[in-house]
């Protein structure tokens, strides 16, 4: 009896020693540029402890982490300078390759093109040119965003080819790359495929994994890409230039994807939708609010789901409330977002590199 009293008082100490989780009101944002180049729109970011990684319309680079040693993008020396290193890869028709999906695993960066032809880049940390791991020649090959489970495993997911989506996976650290047949996958609709407009079609929480669709579907797989299920959502679809841009999760069961149409930005009807299920079903939030269209959202570190940022080329808007009000940060242009730390985030653009620190 005494040691089952004892064990209440101890439930009962640990229990008011922990505190609820009381999310922040961040009512602004500074913005820092680390590089610049008005030349370049850059749609995939990285980071690691060493350097920020990115996908840009003509190439893909690193640049070093180290604040005081800024590079001007605009003088391209990129090959000469101390702090920066770029690649550039060009078609059978002298064009360049554009990259606008990359992952990082252990300080190796993987790069793969968008259009036909497909050529996917692994590059060491200690490389000084890249090799290619993987090629695909097709027409209408189109390939949008790319992640990794762990330092083995990775996924990289492109729009419809004849009649299902396109998934490739690697299981031995980016070496060898598999296309999976259609016969793996749920059928694809007419046209399907993703927005390669911030490389942030695809979230992963362990061995689960969801990818968002132009179609407004998520496809599911909770076995690392073995096996698929698809699941409808209600967020604008009609259009070619409706659907999800970007999808996030917090953990296994909260997740959030955010979308619109590009054409009309300040549309915010039905554009934003959130699951608290591990995506089995999804509900409209904050329809008919503010934000409209936007290209990237990413829940915050140890934000208990309730802390988003989302970036567009009409600006910074956060919510504290898992999404269901946002408020207006910055008007301030970005394609894509990766946070740092609870308050720090990477984010790029159109012709930069900026670190963006969030301030109640």
């Amino acid at each position: 009896m005494k040691v089952y009293s004892l064990i209440i008082m101890l439930s009962i100490i640990l229990c008011s020693c922990k505190k609820d989780f009381s999310p922040r009101n961040f009512s602004k944002v500074e913005i820092e540029t680390i590089a610049e180049d008005s030349t370049y729109s850059i749609r995939a970011l990285e980071f690691d402890d060493q350097y920020i990684y990115y996908g840009s319309a003509d190439h893909f680079g690193k640049q070093d982490l180290d604040g005081e040693n800024k590079i001007d993008l605009s003088e391209f020396k990129f090959s000469k300078a101390k702090h920066h290193t770029k690649f550039e890869f060009k078609n059978q028709d002298g064009n360049f390759l554009h990259f606008r999906a990359i992952a990082v695993v252990e300080g190796t960066m993987f790069a793969i093109s968008i259009a036909n032809p497909a050529k996917l880049y692994k590059l060491h940390r200690k490389a000084k040119r890249a090799t290619l791991v993987y090629e695909e020649i097709n027409d209408t090959v189109f390939y949008d965003a790319m992640a990794f489970w762990n330092e083995k495993e990775g996924i990289s997911i492109g729009d419809s080819v004849d009649g299902c989506l396109s998934i490739i996976i690697t299981r031995d650290g980016g070496n060898s790359w598999t296309k999976l047949t259609c016969d793996q996958l749920p059928k694809g609709m007419e046209g399907e495929g993703a927005f390669a407009a911030s490389d942030t079609n695809i979230a992963t929480v362990g061995n689960k994994t969801w990818v968002a669709t132009t179609a407004g579907r998520i496809y599911y797989s909770d076995d690392k890409g073995n096996s698929w299920t698809v699941i409808d959502t209600p967020i604008v679809k009609e259009k070619e230039t409706e659907g999800i841009y970007s999808i996030d999760f917090y953990n296994e069961k909260i997740g959030y994807g955010i979308g619109g149409d590009y054409l009309k930005p300040a549309d915010s009807s039905a554009n934003k939708i959130k699951t608290i299920d591990g995506g089995k079903t999804w509900q409209l939030a904050a329809n008919n609010q503010s934000p409209g269209y936007r290209s990237c959202l990413q829940y915050l570190p140890h934000g208990e789901g309730e802390e988003l940022v989302a970036v567009g080329f009409k600006g910074v808007d956060y919510s504290n409330d898992g999404g269901e009000t946002w408020t207006h940060l910055s008007d301030e242009s970005f394609y894509t977002i990766r946070f740092i730390n609870e308050e720090e985030a990477y984010a790029a653009g159109r012709g930069r590199i900026c670190k963006l620190t969030f301030k109640e």
